[in-house]
């Protein structure tokens, strides 16, 4: 997916968001941020966009998300309820009507035996959430772009009904 498809994405969520009007927070580890700049990129953007955190460590998910420290312990950072922890935990620390997140291997090598491309992805609202696990590949920006990609495309799915 093109920058040009991601940023039409951005707008359309940013969109569908003011139209509610809603608000929309954000939590990314392997992303580092691009999720909260491409959304941010799309004028208009301050009045639903309300924060983000990059938790790129795994302890900063637990202690600034409060992720599950046993989960992590357990499991990894590179987990479905990971992301649905950190979507969920920054819906509610951002106070918005969404939450979304990002957690997993963007490379160049695996970690603690998750390969290189392997992504989960999650959206929250008050009442549910969607967990999606993805298998990307590419090179590390690669990966990390179409992550920020199919988040989005996620967020407004959900957005719209479509899930």
């Amino acid at each position: 997916m093109t920058s040009m498809q991601t940023f039409e994405i951005a707008t359309n969520v940013i969109h569908r968001l003011s139209c509610s009007p809603e608000t929309v927070a954000v939590a990314e580890s392997l992303t580092g941020g691009l999720v909260s700049a491409a959304l941010v990129a799309v004028p208009g953007a301050s009045q639903v966009m309300r924060g983000g955190v990059t938790t790129y460590a795994t302890e900063t998910k637990h202690s600034v998300l409060a992720v599950d420290l046993p989960r992590l312990k357990t499991y990894g950072p590179v987990d479905p309820e990971v992301a649905q922890q950190m979507a969920e935990n920054v819906r509610e620390l951002f106070d918005t009507d969404w939450g979304i997140a990002t957690t997993g291997v963007a490379g160049p090598s695996e970690q603690d035996g998750h390969p290189v491309g392997e992504v989960y992805i999650a959206v929250a609202n008050e009442t549910d959430t969607v967990v999606k696990q993805l298998h990307l590949s590419g090179n590390r920006d690669e990966i990390r772009t179409q992550t920020v990609s199919e988040t989005l495309k996620l967020l407004l799915e959900f957005i719209s009904g479509d899930i």
